[in-house]
């Protein structure tokens, strides 16, 4: 039996991925300002030399760069509702990089965890037997994070199969 698909007629899946990323981006937009006021009230934790100092010397421009993929974000969901292809093309893209970011962040969480713990459980007296427990709680942590980004990594690539879709392109046609 054939399929047929009503030319123009407005997915539930393309208007939800629309509106989701509409406003998953204005409220990334917000998050900058958020981090830094909330960064500059942490304690300072020494930074190990390495991709962290890196990263620490470069936390303006990484913050400048998030705020400007969310506007990417937010200027791509826009069009995507209102089904120009550009932005379905786009939008693509954009979860292409949320996927590398993904799993580039993995190597994150790990140095970050890693950091952090090490340094806690080195700079305070803490009994062998509880320093042994927040270092198994820190491996599970470590697991469990990755599991979401992996699991979040598939999700995204399912997006993008049925932004790719038949169904969907006709959508933009």
């Amino acid at each position: 039996m054939p399929q047929i698909f009503s030319v123009g007629a407005r997915s539930i899946f393309v208007n939800t991925i629309a509106w989701i990323g509409i406003a998953l981006a204005l409220l990334s937009v917000a998050s900058p300002w958020v981090r830094t006021a909330a960064g500059s009230s942490w304690p300072t934790v020494p930074v190990p030399e390495g991709w962290m100092q890196l990263l620490d010397n470069h936390f303006v421009w990484i913050t400048a760069g998030g705020a400007l993929a969310s506007l990417a974000t937010l200027i791509a969901a826009v069009g995507l509702l209102l089904r120009l292809n550009w932005a379905r093309v786009a939008f693509i893209g954009i979860l292409a990089l949320a996927i590398l970011g993904n799993l580039a962040g993995l190597w994150l969480q790990h140095e970050v965890v890693q950091t952090v713990v090490t340094h806690a459980l080195t700079s305070s007296a803490l009994p062998a037997q509880t320093s042994n427990a927040l270092g198994g709680l820190a491996v599970v942590s470590r697991i469990l994070g990755a599991l979401m980004s992996l699991g979040t990594c598939l999700f995204l690539v399912w997006i993008i199969l049925r932004l790719k879709s038949g169904p969907v392109l006709q959508e933009f046609v």
